[in-house]
């Protein structure tokens, strides 16, 4: 590496480098913080704190033609009867809020997340 120092009352200040070889430090420093994330994201599933979802859930999440709610409900194999008496929530209230129908308070989301283990941000249609 071939950099320029620019000194400021004796000490380095700045340090000029041609700019291939600032892309390459670029690029270096993107792949450090790849790895950094991997072992994050590795920690994080180790532990408990994330889990993996299946190829087929995160299709159906995204593709957006079925409520989130329905989505998480079934992958945890789930009834809506079931569902809501963990949530405290009737099943027709789950059952309007799936199709649509009603958009579901808060509070209610907020215990049907709890209830799927989910934040209340996956169970919001966009």
């Amino acid at each position: 590496m071939t950099a320029q120092l620019i000194e400021r009352e004796g000490k380095p200040e700045y340090a000029v480098l041609p700019y291939d070889e600032y892309l390459q430090l670029l690029e270096l420093a993107e792949d450090a913080q790849d790895l950094a994330d991997a072992r994050e994201a590795e920690r994080e599933l180790a532990s408990g704190e994330d889990e993996a979802i299946p190829a087929e859930i995160a299709r159906r999440l995204i593709a957006g033609e079925e409520h989130p709610l329905k989505v998480w409900r079934e992958y945890r194999g789930l009834t809506q009867e079931a569902l809501g008496s963990y949530a405290g929530v009737g099943k027709s209230y789950i059952s309007q809020i799936e199709a649509g129908s009603k958009s579901g308070s808060v509070r209610v989301l907020s215990s049907l997340a709890r209830a799927l283990a989910v934040d209340l941000d996956d169970l919001l249609v966009e």
